[in-house]
């Protein structure tokens, strides 16, 4: 494939009129030198507004429970193996839970969702979390939950209090999965995203970048998250966190993010696309740039245990680069 725009303009266009690339256009793009990112974008960006327009999605979360996670993930300063000293709590009590809603419920934000960290949560637990959310106006937003490995009966439980998507990130590509993770298997994750499609609910899978994958890896899970016909992928930077496995971590510049986000775009060009933590610190000058290298979303407000951009500093951006926010 030469690179310059056009090429990767007719590879969109392609894309657009139904023809799926093959592998070997797959690996041509995961190929890009880092100084060409920009030739990928303008097919990333004719992609994206093929399926969203200049409408931008809003998300934001609430950190429901935070710390005594049982897992190793070298990334998380909630993991068992970080030093890092974050807030540690149990679950919050309901009207904490909805706090974040009932706020959200009156700005553009598009879904809420509650995250709570370690494996899994207990039925109690996972109870307390569908009675907060049944509770909620139902039309004011969309709610999504992120709570671990569950069980088919979980997703249940929560699809009937009005859950309408399941956030489960792979993190990484199965081949890299070990390197970051081993108190569970990249197969329960798999699992989990099977188990939440087949209760009906929306699933939201991504992963974090950053942490020592290959542009190899990252076309890997993007195939992965494609297979699996996911609904929305978070894209997510590595913050190196003292206290972690990876607090040295110096894996990204702003033109590998783009690039990242546009290899996502090519893969899955009619999937919501959402970036989340770190957009800021690893894409600093360039962070508008998202959007033209195919992001459809981003998540808005802080994340679990670091501070995020605020609503108004987002709202602003999309102003200034002539995009909306979706309603």
């Amino acid at each position: 494939m030469i690179i310059n725009s056009k090429s990767f303009l007719s590879l969109a266009e392609k894309i657009i009129a139904g023809g799926a690339p093959d592998i070997k256009e797959y690996r041509a793009i995961a190929s890009v030198p880092d100084k060409d990112v920009f030739y990928l974008l303008a097919g990333a960006d004719v992609l994206r507004n093929a399926s969203f327009g200049r409408r931008i999605h809003f998300c934001t979360i609430c950190n429901g429970k935070s710390g005594i996670c049982t897992e190793d993930c070298a990334f998380c300063s909630q993991s068992k193996v970080s030093k890092s000293e974050v807030p540690v709590y149990p679950l919050l009590q309901k009207e904490k839970l909805q706090k974040g809603a009932l706020y959200a419920a009156d700005t553009p934000i598009n879904k809420y969702s509650i995250v709570t960290s370690g494996r899994g949560l207990s039925k109690s637990e996972l109870a307390n979390v569908a009675s907060a959310i049944s509770e909620l106006d139902q039309k004011a937003l969309d709610y999504c939950v992120s709570l671990g490995i569950l069980d088919p009966d979980g997703f249940r439980v929560l699809k009937k209090a009005g859950v309408t998507r399941y956030h489960h990130n792979l993190e990484t590509s199965k081949s890299h999965f070990r390197n970051i993770c081993t108190t569970h298997t990249y197969e329960e994750r798999v699992k989990t995203l099977r188990a939440a499609k087949k209760a009906g609910l929306s699933v939201c899978a991504g992963g974090i970048f950053g942490i020592g994958e290959t542009y190899k890896q990252v076309l890997e899970l993007a195939l992965t998250l494609k297979e699996l016909d996911v609904d929305a992928i978070p894209i997510n930077f590595l913050t190196p966190i003292k206290g972690t496995p990876l607090e040295k971590a110096n894996n990204l510049t702003p033109l590998r993010c783009l690039k990242i986000i546009a290899l996502f775009r090519y893969v899955l060009p009619e999937k919501e696309i959402i970036i989340c933590g770190g957009r800021e610190n690893n894409l600093r000058h360039l962070h508008p740039m998202v959007f033209y290298a195919g992001a459809s979303g981003i998540m808005t407000g802080n994340y679990l245990t670091a501070k995020g951009r605020s609503l108004q500093d987002d709202i602003e951006m999309l102003e200034e680069l002539k995009l909306r926010i979706r309603q």
